[in-house]
């Protein structure tokens, strides 16, 4: 058994100094790391896990929400609507840094080797969720974001200015005593329990959001929406710091999937045609942002008698399935296809019923956060947040990455502190994190954390009261005794109680901001009972929070700056702040005045001793592992050359040289290019998929040098169909390949091969090479030409003729639906309006979105009856091409007609030619 730890003296405290201090090794805090050592700083980048796999974006991402594009999106519309999303209360001059910024951090991840998706021209293949704007770039290999960014950490240019320091958690920033300033952090390491000080010259907090605020429906503590890791030590540090914290009354609240704790996934399965209904089968989500907003009305839509709530995808063919499944079940969540294994669900006949999360703090995916200006910097001088810690409302993974590069560059300017530590705030780090060991008997972390937890979600989350928060903040209290009296042995289990002091430092933070706004706002976010309207004239204020010099927490409401971008819904009233101090608590029904005071109940019998350890099982005999898979193993994190993996990718053994091609993969040197495209010939299955999956990895990374192009020609003639369709697709983003070379690819067996040459012979613009694939016997291929005859840079409707009238209406749908693209000449509008009567929908709603480039005098008068169709998704694709029309009079006619249409989709669509003719 190991031996306790004992309590260190702070004196033996290990002290490291830097010039830049990075707190969280996840999305934020790795950029920060990356930029500030580019501009000359000495970094150390903390981790209380492992920089390689720790953060929420380790957990995999399946894309970027807020891709403002040029040419696709405008930066003054996403400010706008982020505004509207968030009723009114941003700093736009933060949420314009993502809007201006994100897409040139796009193109630097990019320069990375983070995939995004595009389509056959090179071009960001940016899709539509919300009915405002096209935001929402997909990342098919967004599963490898995480190893993708460790790769450029561990760069030898940059392992020169950043050190990591892997298990070692801050529990408190210190500042200096005069003038309040970050100075650097107190903290621990979680494998040996020493105590450790950083100096610094400033400090960027990077933790992510609170996530184990909430107690998941399982009650599993660690079964949350967010990463469970993310338990709010940063909004804690931030606080005890003196720094200013803002909106933390407005929860993070989702929908996921039932008994699951991953998301639903609208941003992946919208855009592939599913969507949202009730028990009825009908789309009721009236909101156009993923808002609080919505959220009320999907608990609404709950709680009432059309509920329960579906993620639809079973209307869908199989091939726009399984690319769903490709996504959904390899990133964020590995095991939702398990999941659903084990239900006995399939996508293509059970929808997937929903509910919604647990509550929790995040700035990212809603609004509650540290204060930050446009650079990142808070309210206490040198200190920084970025990420979901930071309140920049609807800021996701790319503000996340922002704000790190903001954060980065600012704080690069200061050097390390040299100056004496304040002895009172390491004594008190001291205290917080040692305390448990001078109580191993003491109630054990996972115990008293369920309680808190229970309390959270009993008192705290919506709708919300002024008398069960005020229960609430009394129950917090209470439990800084119980908490205080924990128990641990090891360091393991001292993370863990830290963890649960910042928990209930975040809950009493929750519980009172929610108290103080009074008010309803971001729907299910804020809603109290007792004040259930709106009040801008009040309250169109940002609620900031701090510590008070006393150690209580006062509050402010503080005027939203004039926007920069008008919106007409909100008019910020400006003024001075309002110093609101201390929270009252609302007084709650008691049994009454006593006569007498009570007599002492006698003391409680001892309780069971908590102490009590399992005997761990007998452990699974180890895997004997090859010598050379463990000196590779070894090399790896020292960025090995080509000169020094090319032995191991010769090896005799095939699970070494699989090794080394992911060695490749990972560190990315001179040459892989070519290095993989050979292995892509490899005799073995494993060595080959291997080489494929890095090859799709590095695509944005990769020379287009002439000998990887050799390669992959070479690898065409595999009989591995996917290695072939991986060499068509690098020959193709690479434009390494032409219309002869992919042409010929058409002739393979799997239909796979054929979609992906057909991809292929759409960037380089072969229209007769596709149109002579019209006839090819697989519904998929026929599926790709109708969409790629559109999508070649000089589309004409002439090719799509033999698709038309295709027996499978899959294909007659998505040829009709490309004339959109193409142009619809009078001669195909007829083929169009002959279509809507066809009896299947696809072909019914391919033929609507046709006439949206018909000619009005012929789309109008065809399109105003299909208004009534009984297909949904029909009647949307005609009020979307009657928008397309609206100058006409008869087309604003009819979408005033379908103003009130059962399906919230058709409704919200139609409504918007009111606002404006063009």
């Amino acid at each position: 058994m190991d031996t306790p730890l004992t309590v260190p003296d702070p004196a033996d405290a290990t002290e490291l100094s830097c010039d830049v201090l990075v707190v969280g090794g996840g999305t934020a805090g790795t950029m920060a790391a990356l930029t500030a050592a580019e501009r000359g700083a000495s970094v150390l980048l903390l981790e209380k896990a492992h920089v390689r796999h720790s953060g929420a974006l380790a957990m995999g991402m399946d894309g970027v929400n807020n891709a403002v594009v040029p040419g696709r999106a405008e930066p003054d519309d996403y400010v706008a609507e982020i505004t509207r999303a968030n009723d009114g209360l941003v700093d736009q001059s933060t949420v314009r840094q993502t809007a201006t910024r994100g897409f040139a951090m796009v193109r630097r991840l990019e320069s990375y080797g983070v995939k995004f998706e595009k389509d056959e021209h090179g071009e960001y293949a940016v899709r539509q969720v919300h009915r405002s704007g096209s935001y929402v770039l997909p990342m098919p290999e967004g599963k490898d974001v995480k190893k993708v960014l460790y790769r450029q950490l561990r760069r030898r240019e940059m392992r020169e200015r950043i050190r990591i320091e892997n298990r070692v958690m801050p529990v408190r920033v210190l500042t200096h005593p005069h003038d309040g300033r970050a100075v650097g952090v107190a903290g621990f390491h979680t494998r040996t329990g020493e105590f450790t000080i950083v100096r610094a010259g400033a400090v960027i907090l990077a933790t992510g959001a609170c996530g184990r605020l909430g107690l998941p429906a399982s009650g599993y503590l660690y079964g949350t929406y967010e990463n469970p890791t993310n338990a709010g030590d940063g909004y804690a540090m931030a606080y005890h710091a003196g720094a200013a914290l803002t909106g933390i009354e407005c929860f993070q609240v989702n929908p996921l999937i039932k008994d699951y704790n991953g998301p639903a996934c609208a941003y992946v399965a919208n855009p592939f045609g599913g969507y949202q209904v009730n028990r009825h089968g009908e789309r009721f989500v009236e909101s156009d942002y993923w808002s609080g907003q919505m959220m009320a009305e999907f608990a609404a839509e709950l709680a009432s008698d059309r509920g329960p709530v579906y993620l639809k995808l079973s209307h869908l063919p199989e091939e726009t399935v399984g690319a769903v499944e490709s996504i959904l079940h390899t990133t964020e969540r590995p095991t939702r296809g398990t999941f659903h294994e084990g239900r006995g669900h399939d996508y293509r006949t059970h929808d997937i019923e929903m509910h919604i999360s647990e509550i929790g703090l995040c700035g990212g995916h809603s609004a509650s956060g540290v204060r930050v200006d446009a650079h990142a910097r808070t309210t206490v001088p040198r200190l920084y947040a970025a990420g979901d810690l930071a309140s920049v409302p609807h800021n996701y993974m790319i503000g996340a990455f922002v704000f790190g590069d903001l954060a980065g560059e600012d704080a690069a300017k200061y050097t390390a502190y040299e100056g004496e530590l304040d002895r009172r705030q390491i004594a008190d780090a001291h205290e917080l994190v040692y305390r448990p060991l001078r109580n191993p008997s003491g109630p054990p972390q996972p115990q008293v954390e369920y309680k808190l937890r229970r309390f959270v979600n009993d008192y705290v989350a919506p709708p919300k009261t002024g008398a069960k928060l005020s229960l609430a903040v009394k129950a917090f209290d209470r439990m800084s005794g119980e908490i205080a009296g924990m128990g641990a042995r090891t360091a393991h289990e001292l993370m863990r109680c830290a963890e649960v002091s910042f928990i209930r430092d975040c809950a009493e933070m929750a519980a009172r901001a929610s108290l103080a706004r009074t008010e309803s706002r971001w729907g299910l976010y804020h809603e109290r009972l007792d004040h259930p309207e709106r009040d801008d004239e009040g309250w169109l204020h940002h609620l900031d929070l701090r510590k008070s010099a006393s150690g209580a927490m006062e509050f402010t409401a503080r005027p939203v700056e004039p926007y920069l971008v008008p919106v007409p819904e909100f008019a910020p009233p400006g003024g001075p702040e309002r110093h609101l101090g201390e929270v009252e608590l609302v007084p709650v029904a008691t049994a009454g005045p006593r006569d007498a005071v009570p007599a002492a109940r006698p003391d409680a019998e001892a309780r069971p001793d908590a102490d009590a350890v399992v005997a761990p099982g007998p452990e699974d005999p180890a895997t004997a592992a090859s010598p050379r898979l463990l000196e590779l193993l070894g090399l790896v994190e020292d960025s090995p050359g080509l000169d020094v993996l090319g032995p191991y990718l010769d090896d005799a053994d095939p699970a070494v040289r699989a090794a080394a091609v992911a060695a490749l993969g990972e560190t990315a040197p001179a040459g892989a290019g070519p290095a993989l495209a050979a292995r892509l010939r490899d005799g073995a299955p494993r060595v080959r998929a291997a080489a494929a999956a890095a090859l799709r990895e590095l695509v944005e990374v990769l020379p287009a040098e002439p000998a990887l192009g050799d390669g992959l020609r070479e690898a065409l003639g595999v009989s591995d169909p996917a290695v072939r369709a991986a060499a068509l697709d690098v020959l193709r983003a690479l434009r390494l390949g032409d219309a002869p070379l992919y042409a010929a690819a058409l002739g393979a067996a799997e239909v796979d091969v054929r979609v992906g040459a057909v991809r292929a012979l759409v960037s380089v613009d072969a229209v007769a090479e596709l149109a002579r694939a019209a006839a090819d016997p697989a519904r998929e291929v026929r599926v790709a030409v109708a969409r790629g005859l559109a999508a070649v840079r000089d589309p004409r409707p002439g090719p799509l003729a033999p698709l038309l009238d295709d027996a499978d209406p899959l294909v007659g749908g998505a040829a009709l639906a490309a004339l959109a693209g193409t142009g619809c000449p009078p001669e195909y509008a007829v083929r169009a309006a002959a279509a809507l009567g066809a009896p299947a929908w696809q072909v019914r709603a391919g033929a609507a979105t046709a006439l949206r480039a018909a000619p009005a005098g012929l789309a109008v008068p065809a399109l105003a009856p299909v208004l009534a169709d009984p297909n949904a998704d029909v009647r949307k694709a005609a009020v979307l091409s009657l928008l397309a029309h609206r100058d006409d009079p008869a087309a604003r006619a009819a979408l005033a007609g379908a103003a009130d249409d059962p399906d919230a989709d058709v409704r919200a669509y139609a409504a918007r030619a009111a606002h404006a003719v063009r």
